[in-house]
Parts: C-alpha cells; structure tokens; sequence
C-alpha cells in the first residue's frame, strides 16, 4: 500500500489520541518498517491492520468503525489534494461511478505498481447506486466511509445497505446507496 495512506492514519490517529499515545502504539506494535512511513513508501497491509487493530483497542472501539472513520478523513484528504477529480460532477453518485475508469486510471498513471481495489457501479433505480467492492485486502468499510464522505460532501441526505461476501482472502462488499428525498 502506498505510504500516504499509512501517513493519513497516523495523522488522524494524532487527533484522536495525541503524539504522545500514537508513538506509543507505534513502539509496541511489530512493523517491520518500524512505524517510519514515506508519503511515498510501500508498505504491506498487514502493517496497517495492526496498527488500527491496536488504535482500536486503545480506544475500545470497533475495527470497522475505525475503518469507516478513517475512510472519511481519507475522502477529505482527497477532495482537498484532487479537486480536478471532481469537475463536472453534479452529485455523489457521478463522482461514485468515476472511481474505477477515471480516478484509478490516472492513479496507475502516477504510481504502475499499485493494487487497487476495483468498483463496478450500477443504477438499479431512480436515486439509487449499487457498487461492489473487491480486493485482497479487507478494506470495505474503509470503502464504506469513503463512500459515505463522497455523499455528504454532495449535500445528499442518503442510505447505505452493505452485504459482505469475503472469501478465501477475496474481500467483497456490494453497497446500495439510496437519495432520500
């Protein structure tokens, strides 16, 4: 995984928590980067289960909730980095549909080596969206606070349904996303 996302985490962390207790974290959990992340490092993602393994258990909270936390601040680091990405989209659901052949085609232009995750959208109905999730990594609900911070920052009042389907170290999620009127 790219290092930025490993660099976000521990900033969020920071927030949280302060320097102090994220250092902590950082020496107790066995990374073998040792916690020192580069913006443009890879490292495995492993190293950033552990680490929100072991936010999570500082704060007693939920895994995936922290996934779906971090997934917010990632979308708010995103809309203020790539805000090209979001010219001539007129809501949610146009920047949801861009992911897979606009946002990710010019990610591999930058970074050849990356895995992605892939998304197939969808509009089954009037103001809804279906996407699927799949990757080898167990990111969906980071996925699904990405999805829900694209949502908010269009100004929609919305639902999400998530259906897990992992398996056999393939991780899949399929989102409804539902417009309230």
């Amino acid at each position: 995984m790219k290092g930025v996302v490993f660099v976000e985490l521990i900033r969020m962390a920071e927030s949280v928590m302060g320097e102090e207790a994220v250092d902590d974290i950082l020496e107790s959990v066995d990374l073998e980067s040792d916690g020192a992340f580069s913006v443009v490092g890879n490292y495995p993602c492993s190293e950033l289960m552990a680490l929100v393994d072991a936010f999570g258990t500082y704060l007693d909270a939920p895994v995936d909730a922290l996934q779906a936390k971090f997934g917010h601040w990632m979308f708010a680091r995103f809309v203020e980095g790539y805000p090209a990405f979001f010219e001539g989209k007129h809501d949610g659901f146009d920047m949801l549909d861009s992911i897979e052949n606009e946002v990710h085609v010019e990610v591999r232009k930058l970074y050849p080596e990356v895995e992605l995750p892939t998304f197939a959208t969808e509009r089954p109905g009037e103001g809804q969206l279906k996407m699927v999730y799949a990757s080898e990594r167990p990111l969906q609900h980071f996925c699904r606070g990405m999805l829900e911070s694209c949502m908010d920052h269009f100004g929609h009042t919305y639902t999400v349904d998530m259906q897990e389907s992992s398996a056999q170290g393939q991780h899949r999620a399929e989102f409804l996303v539902q417009k309230v009127a």
